[in-house]
């Protein structure tokens, strides 16, 4: 399985210099279809709308967290199965091992480039 080039992807950062580098990360990487939230509330509403081939969230947002987000799209049967991709900038053992717990797909610890979101993206899809 592989994420396609127009898979629709969320980005879901409350920080809007990250919401751009990641869409620029991405838009470099070919993928084109990307929206974005500002907040955990926000993207639970635009996941209930839409079907996303991957969603990337950072940990550290209020007032729901990235983390509190992956629970709620882990919950629901429409949204248990999509991929999800946590950013942060703190790589505690133990935030691994809750977002693991959770059901997170992969893990990407801030500052990265574009070669490490693709191997993070391709490491999720196997390929």
């Amino acid at each position: 399985m592989s994420l396609e080039a127009n898979s629709p992807i969320l980005v879901v950062d409350d920080y809007s210099t990250m919401v751009r580098i990641l869409r620029n990360l991405l838009k470099q990487l070919g993928y084109e279809n990307v929206d974005d939230a500002a907040d955990g509330t926000e993207a639970l509403k635009k996941i209930e709308a839409k079907k996303y081939g991957l969603v990337i969230s950072d940990w550290n947002m209020e007032p729901m967290t990235g983390y509190d987000l992956l629970r709620h799209v882990r919950q629901r049967p429409e949204s248990a199965r999509t991929p999800f991709i946590m950013v942060t900038a703190e790589s505690k053992t133990e935030n691994v091992i809750a977002a693991k717990k959770a059901g997170v797909n992969n893990y990407i610890v801030k500052p990265f480039n574009a070669q490490t979101l693709k191997g993070k993206i391709d490491a999720v899809f196997g390929a």
